[in-house]
């Protein structure tokens, strides 16, 4: 038994702990049933009911409006860009903003077009609950990409802000990027393989040329 001023009173009987809060005009309350005797506290209830939702508030807040960050490798596995976007989806969804991020590593530098690819896949995965605050951009050895959530009614405002349209804007046209270089590194291959065709008919016809001669 403790009393309000948390000073420990003992082990009584029920009768004698409510007895001890009646004198006090305050509440008895069980704090911790699964001790062995189980634990009890003379207190005001509603006061620390109070403040209990007080804390849990608090702790709530804390959270929201947060900026959390989630790292990628650029050689990630399924099974770990899965988990990561688990995360980022809980964080969305508690209210924080995201910074997803793309570590770069030595030659993987050469490559950020790997990692662009990368953010604009895990921004379409998670397009439910998120909105692009910032798209992606390259810091140092990383790139990084800012989302924000998406709650209720404020969903079709944010995405209708000039902010987010612009955010919109920004990653189609990196999208729109990515398959143009896709496109132009395809065609520069075929151009490749049809010079190879035709120095392949060169030689062809030159060793023709040559064994006529020869003959």
């Amino acid at each position: 038994m403790i009393d309000e001023g948390g000073e420990r009173l003992g082990v009584m009987s029920l009768a004698e702990a409510q007895a001890a809060a009646r004198e006090r005009e305050l509440d008895l309350v069980e704090v911790a049933p699964a001790s062995v005797p189980p634990v009890c506290r003379i207190l005001d209830y509603g006061k620390f009911k109070y403040q209990q939702a007080k804390k849990e508030r608090g702790t709530k807040h804390q959270h929201l409006g947060q900026l959390r960050e989630v790292r990628f490798k650029v050689k990630i596995s399924d099974h770990d860009m899965e988990m990561k976007l688990r995360r980022a989806e809980r964080f969305l969804k508690e209210g924080s903003k995201v910074k997803l991020s793309v570590m770069f590593r030595g030659r993987e530098m050469a490559h950020p077009d790997i990692g662009r690819a990368l953010l604009l896949r895990a921004q379409e995965h998670l397009e439910e609950v998120a909105i692009v605050d910032k798209p992606p951009s390259m810091v140092g050895r990383f790139m990084n990409m800012i989302l924000g959530p998406t709650r209720g009614q404020s969903t079709e405002k944010e995405s209708s802000s000039p902010k987010a349209k612009a955010g919109k804007a920004k990653v189609a046209e990196a999208k729109a990027d990515e398959a143009k270089a896709s496109e132009a590194k395809a065609d520069e291959a075929k151009a490749g393989e049809a010079k190879a065709d035709e120095a392949k008919a060169s030689e062809a016809k030159a060793d023709e040329a040559k064994a006529v001669s020869e003959g």
